[in-house]
């Protein structure tokens, strides 16, 4: 676990089973929140896990500030099929703040995504549809009397 929390951290995204990656999620995320707190006794506890130094100073100094807001979740999931040698379940696990392409796309969704109708605008609307029914009305009454007079 040690290894694969390592790579992870370094790379923000590995390839792995379905089985690894959620056993790797349990490990990593409490490791990740440690690392929010920059002391050194968080460093020597996180280093007492991945035993890598690489690993986390890369952690405390890149992958912390990115994620000091998030409250939790700093791991996603997704399978990508199955192996083609034993079909075990595959995935790919990985940094969540770390994936420009989808992070990109999310960008994206929210900034279109945003349009709420204000209660105002619906109540102009409203107005302005009773007038024009009204509107439409009176012209109608209108022409009913001349077509009279031409009958007569």
């Amino acid at each position: 676990m040690a290894n694969l929390a390592s790579s992870l951290i370094l790379h923000k995204s590995i390839t792995t089973t379905t089985a690894k990656a959620r056993a790797l999620r349990t490990y990593v995320e409490p490791l990740i929140t440690k690392s929010k707190e920059d002391s050194t006794h968080s460093r020597r506890v996180v280093f007492s896990y991945l035993e890598n130094k690489n690993a986390v100073s890369e952690l405390f100094r890149e992958v912390a500030p990115k994620i000091a807001t998030r409250p939790g979740g700093y791991t996603r999931i997704l399978k990508t099929g199955t192996r083609l040698g034993d079909s075990a379940e595959m995935c790919i696990i990985e940094l969540v703040d770390f994936n420009e392409n989808m992070l990109a796309a999310e960008g994206a969704k929210a900034k279109t995504a945003r349009r709420r109708r204000s209660p105002k605008k619906k109540a102009e609307t409203a107005a302005a549809v009773t007038e024009t029914k009204s509107k439409e009305e009176a012209p109608a009454e209108k022409i009913a009397p001349e077509a009279e007079e031409s009958k007569e």
